[in-house]
């Protein structure tokens, strides 16, 4: 669902009011915290959508490192997570068995465990989780406490959805679009470990909303302004290619539309501008950091093997919710 219709949809729910709810669905975080005790909160969060790629186990690797990422993103550990699937069975249960395998293979690798889960009956396949996970009271990691002078630090290429799209009409290959799949596939646990090591002050994972559409989220709160340097922003060239020819998923014009006059370009982009509202699946974290402590996020990101480790911009006094692509 593009962010205007489910804004005007969560627009139906009262505010939720309580104690132990320290993070609910007021800022578009990427889960909700919940006070467990004197020391720790709970994590919760869920996702899930349809295949994105054809093999089964990939979209099931796919969509649990995507479920788990909000996890991540908030400074969390995951410790369980429920299977949701939505499944024809005229596909071959066979099928769903692979996808409920690649889900459980990557819960596995983030050190949670699968301890159940719902199916139904569905003419089109869909597969995501239920996550739970914990993190320390004073660790908290939101999305919207960036502050002026941070800088951003962006972790996986952008353009899946693009890649994704023209996956499904036939114009590439699973084969052409490996190296996207299998960063798709990949946990954002390192970059996590990186950022709890050094210190930030925000964080986001990049997902259905674009790079764009998450960032707005991020000061949309609080009278700052953000700037992104469209030629640092590490974009896949077969993406690149095919957003040329003129294949852009529908939820990139959703994004950009919903965006508006908030995203100001004050440049021509090397490459289609749309590409920056493209959707993601299981996309990187967006980390904002003091400028005092990106070089030692940056080392702690190479340190634990996350290949992009791309500083794409900057948080600012100035025009408040305003987002400038220099």
């Amino acid at each position: 669902m593009g962010p205007g219709d489910l804004k005007q949809a969560l627009s139906w729910l009262p505010p939720e009011e309580a104690e132990e709810l320290l993070v609910g669905f007021d800022t578009s975080d990427d889960a909700a915290v919940y006070k467990f005790d004197d020391t720790y909160a709970l994590l919760q969060t869920v996702d899930f959508f349809p295949p994105v790629v054809d093999t089964p186990y990939l979209f099931g690797q796919i969509s649990a490192a995507n479920a788990l990422s909000d996890v991540y993103a908030m400074g969390g550990k995951p410790l369980t997570a429920l299977n949701l699937a939505a499944f024809p069975c005229s596909l071959g249960l066979d099928h769903l068995g692979e996808i409920l395998k690649g889900g459980h293979d990557k819960v596995k690798e983030s050190g949670a465990v699968v301890v159940g889960g719902h199916t139904i009956q569905d003419n089109e396949p869909k597969y995501g989780l239920s996550v739970t996970g914990i993190v320390r009271l004073d660790e908290v990691v939101t999305n919207s406490n960036v502050k002026a002078g941070d800088v951003l630090v962006f972790t996986k290429p952008l353009g899946m959805g693009i890649l994704a799209s023209a996956l499904k009409r036939g114009i590439v290959t699973e084969d052409d679009i490996m190296p996207a799949i299998e960063t798709a596939a990949t946990l954002n646990r390192a970059a996590a470990e990186a950022m709890m090591e050094v210190g930030v002050n925000a964080c986001t994972d990049i997902t259905g909303f674009g790079l764009l559409g998450h960032l707005k989220e991020m000061i949309a709160v609080n009278g700052l302004k953000a700037t992104i340097e469209a030629e640092k922003i590490p974009l896949w060239e077969l993406a690149i290619e095919i957003a040329i020819k003129g294949i852009i998923p529908g939820g990139a014009r959703d994004n950009q539309a919903y965006l508006g006059d908030s995203v100001v370009f004050k440049t021509k982009t090397a490459y289609p501008p749309e590409m920056l509202f493209d959707p993601q699946t299981s996309g990187g974290l967006l980390i904002s950091v003091p400028e005092a402590r990106l070089q030692a996020l940056l080392a702690a990101l190479e340190t634990r093997g996350v290949g992009t480790r791309a500083v794409i911009g900057r948080i600012d006094e100035g025009a408040p919710g305003i987002i400038e692509v220099v």
